[in-house]
């Protein structure tokens, strides 16, 4: 983990759980769970709202083939700690069906949608139902923002972390106790989607939303912000701990670096579903 915030920075609440947990599993808690239990009504409320919805939610998918495209989008940021972690997934929701380590073994259309989400077309996907490509693409908002934000803050799976974090994550279908994730209100503006947007992008936070939108939409930014935001939403794979340390070193704080990743992966990841959006002849996101 990079930012020492994301291990330490934590509530009380938030501490004697990971604590609980971790002394009941004999596992540290995995360092998803840790980003996602820190300043939770910035990030984690709204995005654990989508990402329930998505995985676990009424779908044309199932469970395991949902975590199948997780996985899949994962391999396209080269992001070992999400794709071991959802080919285990796929594995456990799936009971072998589609075989994650044999991409033959997925049936056509979920195939077909999987290419889809690589390169969308204006074609979109023959042969499924639009809500089909619909719910692909929400499975691919949320892991793309995850993928980026794993690998640029150094995410790693320790001994014991895959079997027991998968199996949890599985069994309470992403969902978090509420009082872990009470951390002031978050306006609803009637759609998951854009309340991860607004939460991110608008919200107050210790850096000023124009940078944020700038970071999100590769607006102009000084150095070192604009590297390492392209970074993030380009080739999150390439950061480094050397790239954290020259923005503390040019005097941000951990939590500004914090608000300008999440944003820059949310804001990166929106673009990709509005454009599989337009391919399928939406305007609006919804």
């Amino acid at each position: 983990m990079r930012l020492s915030v994301l291990d330490h920075g934590h509530r009380r609440r938030v501490k004697s759980f990971l604590l609980l947990t971790s002394a009941l599993s004999r596992v540290d808690s995995p360092d998803i769970t840790k980003m996602l239990l820190y300043r939770p009504g910035f990030l984690a409320r709204p995005l654990l709202e989508l990402t329930a919805d998505a995985m676990r939610g009424p779908s044309y998918w199932t469970a395991g083939e949902r975590e199948y495209l997780a996985m899949c989008t994962a391999r396209l940021h080269r992001c070992p700690f999400c794709v071991d972690t959802h080919a285990e997934l796929t594995r456990i929701a799936g009971n072998g069906d589609p075989d994650p380590d044999d991409p033959a073994s997925a049936r056509p259309g979920l195939r077909a949608v999987r290419d889809f989400l690589a390169a969308p077309t204006a074609i979109g996907v023959p042969g499924l139902p639009e809500q089909a490509v619909l719910d692909a693409l929400r499975v691919r908002l949320v892991f793309d923002i995850i993928s980026r934000l794993a690998n640029a803050f150094g995410f790693t799976l320790r001994e014991g972390q895959l079997h027991s974090g998968t199996r949890a994550l599985h069994r309470f279908g992403y969902r978090f106790p509420r009082f872990l994730l009470a951390d002031g209100a978050t306006a609803d503006h009637g759609d998951a989607v854009e309340n991860l947007r607004h939460a991110v992008l608008d919200a107050p936070g210790t850096t000023d939303p124009a940078l944020r939108t700038a970071a999100a939409n590769g607006g102009p930014l000084p150095e070192p912000w604009r590297s390492y935001a392209t970074a993030v939403r380009d080739a999150s794979y390439e950061i480094t701990g050397a790239d954290v340390d020259r923005l503390t070193a040019a005097g941000h704080t951990e939590d500004q670096i914090f608000e300008v990743t999440v944003a820059a992966a949310t804001g990166a990841a929106l673009h990709g579903f509005e454009a599989g959006r337009r391919a399928l002849g939406h305007t609006t996101t919804t």
